[in-house]
């Protein structure tokens, strides 16, 4: 941005992903202090001077979800009063991305109010990372440019099995836009598990396409519970599918998700760190590709002023 200086700050939600960010940068993280009062209010502190320079703040919506917002909210209040020249939220998980609707009379479309706070805090653009949805984008007021964490994913799959023996499978029809933009990265036939939920019941009725004899690849933008992966895990080895493996850009692996995949017929699971998953390290089927590259690449694009529209695909 001119001759403006880059900094790159980070909240407390996923340090791991903000060092590999100013790894990849060569650049050295921001200096700022959180502190936690005996009543739970926050100060932030940014503990160097921007006055004038191009900031971006990195903090995922993570556990917990209310304390790592109040937090960004709050680092983006002080980098705006502290003169920066330009603000940047960095937000690998967007918060609250699944209240993208108003699908229940007198709720909250949270996702457009987590827009409208970015803005009041003192954001100047967003950058993010598969939505789930593409509406999300029309709810902000600022910039907004969202990375794929497909590329990723299907990369890690492509390095380890034999894609001429795979599908690409949507977990449910809701889901067949998602998985499309999978296959058509690997260049695979894409299959589609209908499953539908009755008084509460999850029930598959059928699976559109051949799995037999195949290694399927179950894909989608976030695994919460992990419910409607391993339904459709079931039922394409049901139908004498050869394995079944899973990817998501988001592991949110909410409650017992990420026990109960450990202990389903799943081959592995392939998640990126967008979602920090450092108490599931040890576990045997769970992969996770890093995307601070990926973002780095779009912070210096943003920096520098140049095109990033071939990091959106």
């Amino acid at each position: 941005m001119g001759d403006r200086t880059l900094k790159v700050f980070a909240g407390n939600s996923n340090p791991d992903l903000a060092a590999g960010i100013c790894r990849s940068l060569g650049i050295e993280p921001g200096r700022i202090e959180f502190v936690c009062f005996s009543n739970e209010n926050v100060k932030v502190k940014i503990c160097e001077n921007v006055r004038g320079c191009d900031v971006f703040l990195i903090q995922t919506s993570c556990p917990p979800v209310s304390d790592h917002l109040m937090e960004l909210l709050i680092a983006l209040d002080a980098l705006k009063y502290a003169s920066a020249g330009r603000v940047t939220a960095v937000l690998p998980y967007y918060p609250y991305s699944l209240a993208d609707s108003k699908d229940e009379p007198r709720i909250s479309v949270a996702a457009r109010l987590m827009a409208d706070l970015l803005v009041e805090a003192g954001a100047d653009r967003v950058l993010t990372m598969t939505l789930h949805s593409p509406q999300i984008m029309g709810f902000c007021r600022i910039p907004i440019d969202q990375l794929s964490g497909v590329p990723s994913i299907c990369g890690h799959f492509a390095d380890r099995l034999d894609l001429s023996r795979c599908v690409a499978a949507a977990p449910d029809i809701s889901r067949a836009k998602v998985t499309e933009a999978y296959a058509r990265h690997l260049g695979l036939p894409l299959v589609v598990i209908d499953i539908r939920e009755t008084a509460g019941q999850r029930q598959v009725h059928g699976v559109i396409g051949g799995v037999e004899g195949r290694d399927v690849l179950l894909f989608d933008d976030e695994i919460i519970t992990g419910d409607s992966i391993l339904d459709g895990a079931e039922a394409v080895l049901a139908r004498g599918a050869r394995s079944v493996h899973a990817g998501c850009v988001h592991g949110t692996l909410a409650a017992d998700a990420a026990s109960r995949i450990e202990a389903s017929a799943l081959e592995s699971l392939v998640v990126t760190d967008t979602v920090p998953q450092p108490a599931r390290s040890d576990s045997s089927k769970l992969a996770v590709v890093s995307v601070a590259r990926h973002f780095a690449d779009a912070i210096r694009a943003i920096h520098e002023e140049t095109s990033i529209s071939a990091l959106f695909r």
